[in-house]
């Protein structure tokens, strides 16, 4: 990244940043819970973790730290994650190019995993192509992405901003120190409907459902057989 996130820089001296990875902690289990119940990886397929990262609070990188069987797991990101073959023996990490295609072969990976990665691929086109490459090299695989239409902005901690148009919610947040997230290839929020609208045709299965935090729903979740 050329500069810094944004929300612990806006906001460090007014959370205890502990306390909000306590709280991110219960919805990102609930998220992984989801994910092997609706997908059942069995002992012996191989899964893709698509969208490592290089942050090394071990809840960043939530698949590595729930998922039983890491010698089945290929962790991918364009960060370097390579330090997450030691922590957790067996795993693959795969350095990848931002906005190439996936260098696998087709149906390479039995599940795919990708929680939080798809609103930071670009326009919706750029988006599109992301979530035809996942699909394309698994067989079923499982996404999430933050809802829009949730009061709360996961990323800056912003309320009701993005509600805005697009444009006017860049031109607010850069105005509030968000440079990083203001930038479209950065942060491009999507709703059900635009998330259903990235979806290939003919697929066997393509479910949405969302996660509730407070109340509320907080988080779309994508299951996608082919």
């Amino acid at each position: 990244m050329s500069e810094p996130r944004g929300d612990e820089r806006f906001y460090g001296r007014l959370f205890d940043f502990d306390a909000v990875r306590a709280l991110q902690r219960a919805p990102r289990r609930a998220m992984f819970d989801y994910f092997m119940r609706e997908l059942r990886p069995t002992a012996t397929e191989t899964v893709l973790d698509l969208g490592a990262t290089s942050l090394t609070e071990p809840l960043e990188n939530m698949f590595e730290l729930y998922y039983p069987r890491p010698e089945r797991v290929t962790a991918a990101g364009v960060e370097d994650c390579s330090f997450l073959e030691a922590r957790h023996p067996g795993l693959k990490f795969a350095r990848l190019e931002a906005g190439k295609p996936l260098p696998f072969p087709d149906d390479a990976f039995d599940v795919g995993f990708c929680s939080a990665v798809i609103e930071h691929a670009g326009s919706r086109e750029e988006q599109a192509r992301f979530l035809a490459e996942l699909i394309r090299v698994t067989r079923r695989c499982f996404v999430t992405t933050p809802n829009r239409w949730y009061p709360v902005e996961l990323h800056t901690r912003l309320p009701l901003l993005h509600w805005l148009p697009p444009p006017l919610f860049r031109a607010a947040i850069a105005g509030l120190g968000f440079g990083f997230y203001a930038k479209e290839e950065n942060l491009n929020l999507l709703t059900a409907s635009e998330l259903r609208g990235l979806l290939p045709s003919g697929l066997k299965r393509a479910s949405l459902a969302r996660q509730r935090f407070l109340g509320l729903p907080s988080n779309l979740l994508l299951v996608v057989e082919k």
